[in-house]
């Protein structure tokens, strides 16, 4: 019987990406460098998870080497960028999100997140939307600098798993990417997939529901994924 449900974030609890978008252009024109990812090309980057791993990823596709020092500093300045976005309100939650969340906990249904994005970023977006008690509504949170492989690999799910105290087979994933939907299989755990602006072409076969968005989330899929 499924009695957690394990949310990713970027894309799936919120449609984010657009905004790290802007937000790793600010940082990049700040420090004087010409770069500027559209959205076609950040689509792209976005095969390969985590900020760092994807400034890293662009300067080898320039043909360049990446000094990790230096893509830590501009990562570290463009997460400053997008957290005072996001505490602007410029990210809400997608339609039917918070509809969700709220009938999982009536129903005592536990709530965590495994993610690949930081901690400031998930704090900056859950304060937001949530409030300052959102640590009640997740009490645990897996993110992608507490583990050394980042999605597609499983290592966040586990770490949620080992916090939660709970087996795979009593979870479910709710993701909208493709590295996501293979991170949470290959931890053992079911996945509902959703459709997200930037996920929109992504192969998501092997989850067990897929929705063409959040508002079609329901209590019931939980259920028919368990039986």
């Amino acid at each position: 019987m499924i009695d957690t449900v394990i949310f990713d974030m970027d894309g799936t609890l919120a449609e984010t990406e657009e905004v790290h978008r802007l937000a790793f252009n600010q940082a990049f024109s700040d420090v004087g460098l010409d770069w500027s990812w559209d959205v076609a090309l950040y689509r792209q980057l976005l095969k390969v998870t985590g900020g760092k791993e994807r400034i890293t990823h662009f300067i080898t596709l320039q043909g360049g080497v990446a000094d990790p020092e230096f893509v830590a500093r501009l990562h570290k300045a463009k997460t400053e960028i997008y957290t005072a976005m996001v505490d602007a309100g410029a990210v809400p939650l997608r339609p039917g999100i918070k509809e969700f969340i709220e009938a999982a906990r009536k129903q005592g249904i536990t709530l965590a997140i495994a993610t690949t994005t930081s901690m400031p970023n998930i704090e900056a977006l859950l304060n937001s939307t949530l409030g300052g008690n959102w640590r009640e509504i997740f009490p645990v949170v897996g993110a992608g600098d507490m583990v050394s492989k980042k999605k597609p690999a499983p290592d966040v799910y586990e770490l949620a798993l080992r916090e939660l105290g709970k087996p795979p087979e009593h979870c479910v994933a709710i993701e909208d990417s493709r590295n996501g939907v293979l991170a949470a299989r290959s931890a053992g755990l079911p996945v509902i997939a959703v459709r997200s602006t930037y996920s929109s072409d992504d192969d998501l076969s092997g989850a067990a529901v897929e929705l063409p968005n959040c508002e079609a989330l329901s209590i019931d899929l939980l259920s028919r994924i368990s039986s």
